[in-house]
């Protein structure tokens, strides 16, 4: 085979390949105004745990380590102290608005709110708390963006995880009903302790742990 076949052969190869990937990775484009947040169980091929904020998509990067250990100590301690009328939910979206559905690391709801299988999301009228685990990827919205619409949203508590020294630090605010913003009520470190929305106690240093065994 000559030089010249060789390379209109790698050239077709080469050009197979990028069409593959396009093919591949194509995102889908978005109608005039934006997605809305009903549109989001309708596109297909969405990757997992793909967000709606102001009508744009936004796609999770791969998680960290300390993400999951915080995480799974979290839910785990909310699993086993929450009251029964109570629900703790991982990784599922609220539906904010007509534009907005993003999706909190942790809520607890209402029990009423709970609606089958097929459930996909949680109206803000029942997350009693929300959850966010601050990633690199996402410090912007986790910090600022989110805990905005879920305070515009009535959500009344809400808690931003973020990693200090390898451990979680705990920072929980309330909402103040006269502002529609969040006022800081605490920042806790080793221990979180809390009475609202229900008692809760946590030792953040089990993040660690290799078995959710102990608070």
């Amino acid at each position: 085979m000559s030089a010249a076949a060789e390379d209109r052969r790698d050239g077709r190869d080469d050009r197979q390949d990028r069409d593959d990937r396009e093919e591949q990775y194509a995102f889908p484009v978005p109608p005039p105004g934006g997605w809305t947040a009903d549109d989001l169980d309708r596109i297909k091929g969405l990757p997992p745990h793909t967000e709606l904020i102001d009508g744009g998509l936004f796609f999770v990067s791969p998680q960290t380590f300390f993400h999951m250990a915080a995480l799974r100590l979290l839910e785990n301690a909310l699993v086993r102290q929450a009251p029964d009328d109570l629900y703790v939910v991982r990784e599922m979206t609220t539906k904010l608005g007509e534009r907005d559905r993003p999706e909190p690391d942790l809520m607890v709801v209402r029990e009423r709110a709970l609606g089958g299988p097929e459930q996909t999301w949680y109206a803000p009228d029942d997350i009693l708390l929300a959850v966010e685990i601050v990633s690199d990827e996402s410090v912007q919205r986790d910090r600022e963006l989110k805990p905005r619409k879920y305070a515009a949203a009535g959500i009344r508590h809400f808690w931003r995880v973020e990693k200090n020294d390898g451990l979680p630090v705990v920072y929980v605010y309330e909402l103040d009903p006269a502002t529609h913003s969040y006022a800081v009520t605490g920042i806790h470190h080793n221990r979180l302790k809390v009475d609202v929305p229900c008692p809760i106690e946590i030792d953040l240093t089990d993040v660690e742990r290799r078995r959710g065994t102990g608070d």
